[in-house]
C-alpha cells in the first residue's frame, strides 16, 4: 500500500464456496451414528472433568440445548464486527511479528469451544488444529452456514465476551467448512511512522497536479517547463475538476454503502497517472467484513456511482455543440480505442464518425472518457481493486485467486502495446496484490440481485477497456 498500517492479521488461504448444501455434507448412516455416539460421550466427560475444574461458567446438556433454541433472531452478531484487520499484502520485505506464547488459546479453552459453544446443531467437530495463535476445527456444518454462524458467535460471546474473534471459512485440503477461532489481540493494528491522513493528502496533491497536466498537452512533452508556466496549468482545470468528479463520486459511493453495512473503510490514497492523470484511488477495509454479500455491495458501490455519472457526461457531450464552436479535435479513429464509447459515438454521431476523418466534439467527452476508463481499471477482476473484491464476493476464494492470476497474465501482455497497462500490472502486484482478510463467513452466497450487479459491473469494465473492431464508414450499420 502507498501507506500500509503494519498489522497483525490472519493469513487464512481459503477457498471458494463448496456446491453441495453443508446440511446433507454426511449421509451415510454410519457416520451419523458414530458422530451421534462421539458427541455424546465427548459432552459427558467433558462436562463430569475439564469444564466442573477449569470453567467456572459451565453448563450443563439440558441449559445449551434450551440455549440453541432461544432467541434466534436476537442480535444480528455477524452483522458488525469492529476489530481492525490488516486487507491487503504487507510492505515487501517486511516478515510477520511471531506471537507471543501468552496469547495463544490455551487447551482448557479449546474443551470449552469445542463442548459447549459448537454443538450437534451447528458445527459438529471432529478434530482441531493450532493455526496463527489460533485453532483451526475441523468438522460438519449443520444446517445454513448464516444461521450456524450467528449461534456460535452468540455462545462464544456469552461464554467469553469479546476475547475471541470467530470466522466460518472453508478448508482449502477439502473444500469444506472450518471453523477458526482466534484471539482478537492477535487482530489490533499497530502504530505506523507516518499518519495516514498525512500520507493520503501528499499522494492527493500529487494527484491534483497529474490531473491538470493531463489536461494540458502542451506541457506533457516538457515537464520542467510546467514550473516555468504554472499559469498554464489553469487551461486544464475544467477537465481536471471533471474527471476528479467522478472519482470522487466513485468513492462516496463507496463509504455510504459502507456506512450502512458496518464496513470501516481507511482513507482513500489516490494514485496519480502521467498517462490518464490518476489510477483512481486504494481504499482499505480496515474491519472485518461480516459475509461475502456486504462485500460486494461495498465493492460494487463505487464503480457503479463513478460509471453512472460518467455515462451521463459523455452521453451528454456528444449532444452539446463544441466549445468556442470548435471543441477538441480529434481522428474518428480514436474510438476504435474502447468498445463502449466507440459504440455510443457511431449511435449518436452515425455517418459523420469516419475513419481517418478529424471531428470536432465537446471536450466534455474526453473529460468524461477518462473517468470511464479510471473507473474500468479498478473493475479489473484482480488483487484488492474493486474487481478483485466482485469477483470473491460472487464466486469465493478460490476462484478469485485463480481470476486474479488471469488478469494479471492478460495485463502482463497487454502490457507489451500499452504503457497503462504496465503501470497497473506494477500497482497491483505492489499494492494491491491482496489476499483478500477473512471475512466472518465466507460460505454462503450473496443474493442473486447483488450477483446480477456485481457481474454488470465486470462486464461495464471489460466494455471501456475493449477495443472496437468495426469500421467507422457509411456502409456500417452498427448497433450498441
Amino acid at each position: 500500500m502507498l501507506h500500509n498500517p503494519r498489522k497483525r492479521r490472519i493469513a487464512c488461504s481459503v477457498n471458494e464456496q463448496h456446491n453441495e448444501p453443508y446440511a446433507n455434507n454426511n449421509n451415510n448412516e454410519e457416520e451419523e451414528e458414530k458422530e451421534k455416539e462421539v458427541h455424546k460421550n465427548g459432552e459427558a466427560r467433558s462436562l463430569e472433568n475439564s469444564f466442573e475444574q477449569n470453567s467456572p461458567q459451565s453448563v450443563d446438556a439440558e441449559q445449551l440445548n434450551k440455549f440453541s433454541d432461544e432467541n434466534k433472531d436476537q442480535n444480528d452478531v455477524q452483522s458488525v464486527d469492529s476489530t481492525e484487520v490488516a486487507s491487503g499484502s504487507p510492505l515487501p520485505g517486511v516478515k510477520p511479528q511471531q506471537l507471543d506464547e501468552a496469547i495463544k488459546i490455551p487447551k482448557e479453552t479449546i474443551e470449552v469451544l469445542k463442548n459447549q459453544v459448537f454443538g450437534f446443531d451447528t458445527f459438529f467437530v471432529t478434530s482441531q488444529d493450532p493455526y496463527e495463535g489460533g485453532v483451526l476445527f475441523k468438522g460438519n456444518l449443520r444446517g445454513q452456514a448464516a444461521k450456524s454462524y450467528d449461534k456460535i458467535t452468540k455462545r462464544m460471546h456469552d461464554k467469553f465476551g469479546n476475547e475471541f474473534k470467530f470466522f466460518l471459512l472453508i478448508n482449502p485440503e477439502d473444500d469444506k467448512p472450518v471453523a477458526v477461532v482466534v484471539p482478537r489481540t492477535t487482530l489490533q493494528p499497530e502504530t505506523t511512522a507516518v499518519p495516514e491522513w498525512f500520507a493520503a493528502g501528499s499522494f492527493g496533491l500529487v494527484t491534483v497536479f497529474t490531473l491538470l497536466l493531463h489536461n494540458v498537452p502542451a506541457l506533457q512533452s516538457d515537464l520542467l517547463s510546467t514550473f516555468d508556466n504554472l499559469n498554464v496549468l489553469k487551461d486544464g482545470l475544467p477537465g481536471a475538476l471533471v474527471t476528479a468528479l467522478i472519482l470522487g463520486i466513485h468513492e462516496l459511493g463507496h463509504f455510504v454503502v459502507a456506512q450502512n453495512t458496518g464496513v470501516k473503510l481507511g482513507v482513500p490514497f489516490f494514485v496519480p497517472s502521467w498517462q490518464i492523470g490518476s489510477f483512481g484511488a486504494i481504499t482499505r477495509i480496515r474491519n472485518i467484513v461480516s459475509n461475502r454479500e456486504n462485500l460486494l455491495k461495498v465493492a460494487a458501490a463505487g464503480p457503479i456511482a463513478g460509471y453512472s455519472l460518467g455515462l451521463v457526461l459523455l452521453l451528454l457531450g456528444f449532444v452539446l455543440p463544441p466549445s468556442d464552436g470548435i471543441g477538441v479535435v480529434v481522428d474518428a479513429s480514436v474510438f476504435h480505442e474502447s468498445f463502449l464509447a466507440g459504440g455510443i459515438a457511431k449511435l449518436l454521431l452515425g455517418n459523420v464518425l469516419k475513419d481517418g476523418t478529424p471531428i470536432s466534439l465537446n471536450p466534455l467527452v474526453i473529460w468524461a472518457w477518462a473517468g470511464l476508463l479510471i473507473n474500468a481499471i479498478n473493475s479489473i477482476p484482480a488483487g484488492e481493486l474493486d474487481g478483485g473484491r466482485i469477483s470473491f464476493a460472487i464466486w469465493g476464494r478460490k476462484a478469485s485467486f485463480r481470476i486474479t492470476g488471469v488478469a494479471i497474465v492478460l495485463l502482463g501482455l497487454s502490457s507489451l502495446i500499452n504503457d497503462v497497462a504496465f503501470y497497473w500490472v506494477v500497482l497491483i502486484f505492489f499494492l494491491q496484490r491482496g489476499p483478500i482478510a477473512p471475512l466472518s463467513e465466507e460460505i454462503t452466497d450473496p443474493d442473486q440481485k447483488y450477483v446480477a450487479i456485481g457481474i454488470a459491473v465486470l462486464l461495464l469494465g471489460l466494455l471501456v477497456c475493449l477495443p472496437y473492431p468495426f469500421p467507422f464508414t457509411d456502409e456500417s450499420l452498427v448497433s450498441f
